[in-house]
């Protein structure tokens, strides 16, 4: 099969979001120019990693303004339907274009490895790529929303920390009782 390469420069939309109710939610990255939206799988692990390592990388290059990703500015609308997985992400890797002032971030693939490899755009041997570059305020908004998405499952166990169920779980730290 032929390699797929998405790109996506200023994307009208790039956000983290999920399908399905806490505890069932499926996590997916989506970009969308024009009339072209691409979505990936991830794991919820991997947006909260991303959104930490990216506010990070920006309070490196530019400390936080009042003005970026303000309530009046961010997008909390669902994901854009259909949602089709074009690929679910192994690795991802996070970069700031000088030249362009913008974050520029990688999906691939999860293959064997597990890890990201450097491939030319123009190698038709290769991981299939999600590669999206975002201005700074827009990269702020995406950390803001991917926050949000990951804080709204389940909220912990105040004894263990585990995710509570509707029904209650099963707690180790209150000596086994179900609360």
């Amino acid at each position: 099969m032929a390699r797929r390469l998405f790109l996506f420069d200023d994307p009208d939309r790039f956000v983290a979001g999920t399908v399905g109710t806490p505890g069932q939610r499926s996590f997916y990255l989506q970009a969308r120019k024009a009339g072209s939206v691409v979505t990936v799988a991830v794991e919820k692990t991997q947006v909260a990693v991303l959104a930490d390592r990216l506010g990070d990388l920006l309070d490196s290059i530019q400390p936080q303004t009042a003005a970026a990703a303000g309530p009046d500015g961010s997008d909390h609308r669902p994901l854009d339907e259909p949602v089709v997985e074009a690929f679910r992400v192994g690795a991802m890797a996070l970069a700031w274009d000088a030249g362009a002032q913008a974050v520029v971030v990688e999906a691939q693939p999860l293959d064997d490895d597990a890890e990201y490899r450097e491939v030319a755009d123009d190698d038709p041997e290769g991981p299939d790529l999600l590669r999206v570059r975002l201005t700074p305020d827009d990269a702020r908004a995406f950390v803001s929303r991917s926050l949000d998405v990951v804080g709204a499952g389940r909220p912990p166990c105040p004894f263990c920390g585990m995710p509570l169920e509707p029904t209650g779980h099963f707690c180790l730290r209150s000596n086994g009782r179900l609360n």
